[in-house]
């Protein structure tokens, strides 16, 4: 099956079967290793990129279903010499450990502050009829479907509120 995939600002062709997921088109098809694959049930987030903005487990879409789509790996986020806020945050406050689970943090932690951005409210707003405020309560809830097996949960949510402000 022909699928175009609008990846990092470039226009991918990818000629695979329909059943290849987005994660293993990335890594296997297109050479795109920063995306981990973690659990493969998406269940631990290490997959998470982005597609037209939103976060999404990588290794539950399928490539094809992406057609056309604007995705957004960690490669696209930053790179060394110009990383982003947020990666230079992860830096900074020692965000990572063995680094296996942070790309999928990054670019989802990336997605979580747009929403924030946007008033979407969690189960951790306190108000609805008020702002979202990026509280620590916040991040960590917004921020629960990405694993770190070393537990630098505290970190990360520092470096998180570093950048959201």
């Amino acid at each position: 099956m022909q699928t175009e995939l609008f990846i990092n600002g470039r226009v991918h062709r990818l000629d695979a079967d329909a059943r290849v997921t987005l994660l293993d088109a990335l890594r296997h098809h297109l050479g795109l290793t920063g995306t981990k694959k973690g659990c493969d049930h998406g269940q631990c987030g290490a997959c998470t990129v982005l597609v037209d903005g939103r976060r999404v487990n990588a290794c539950l879409t399928l490539a094809c279903m992406c057609d056309g789509a604007e995705i957004t790996t960690i490669e696209g986020l930053g790179e060394p010499g110009a990383l982003s806020p947020l990666q230079s945050a992860f830096i900074a406050h020692d965000g990572f450990q063995c680094g296996y689970c942070t790309p999928g943090q990054i670019c989802s932690a990336t997605a979580m502050m747009d929403e924030i951005a946007a008033g979407w409210p969690s189960h951790a707003t306190e108000d609805l009829n008020a702002p979202v405020r990026p509280s620590p309560e916040e991040i960590r809830e917004r921020m629960s479907g990405n694993l770190c097996r070393c537990a630098c949960y505290p970190n990360i949510v520092d470096a998180i509120m570093e950048v959201q402000g």
